[in-house]
């Protein structure tokens, strides 16, 4: 998912939407959900911060180790799957800065179907009251996608 932005918006500006779009890859071969979240990387430092009282910057170097304990943390606070009608815990990957968004790599491993997935976002809630989440899930190239807006959290998908 790329998000468009409107012209002659500077980075430095304040980007008028609040969204963050998570995609989720079942891998058949290696028994697994790639997930992927990309989040505006000025909001997601601003979210860190307040919810850690920490000092953020998600682009230095030298605080790569620091921030990679925060973002863990955050993600696992405000993503749950339900999988096939069963709880499923993500683990970790690592993130990366893309640009004005940072992309956050997890995965859930020993999937061996994936018929239903629901996934609680409450990503950025805390931070904006007009946040909305966009799901997209793919599966032997069938792709799905929904979306919420906040307070909504439920986002689910059936092949």
């Amino acid at each position: 998912m790329f998000f468009f932005l409107p012209a002659g918006l500077k980075k430095s500006n304040k980007h008028p939407l609040h969204v963050s779009t998570t995609e989720i890859n079942f891998n058949a071969k290696e028994k697994s959900l790639e997930i992927t979240c990309r989040i505006f990387t000025d909001d997601f430092e601003n979210v860190l911060a307040q919810q850690f009282k920490a000092k953020t910057d998600l682009s230095k170097p030298a605080m790569h180790k620091a921030m990679d304990e925060l973002v863990k943390k955050y993600m696992n606070l405000h993503l749950q799957y339900l999988l096939n009608g069963k709880a499923a815990k993500a683990s970790y990957v690592g993130f990366e800065k893309d640009n004005e968004a940072t992309n956050v790599y997890l995965e859930i491993d020993n999937v061996s179907a994936l018929n239903t997935l629901t996934v609680n976002n409450s990503i950025l809630y805390d931070l904006f009251d007009d946040q909305m989440s966009i799901l997209h899930v793919e599966k032997g190239g069938i792709r799905k996608s929904t979306r919420t807006n906040y307070p909504n959290r439920e986002l689910s998908v059936s092949f």
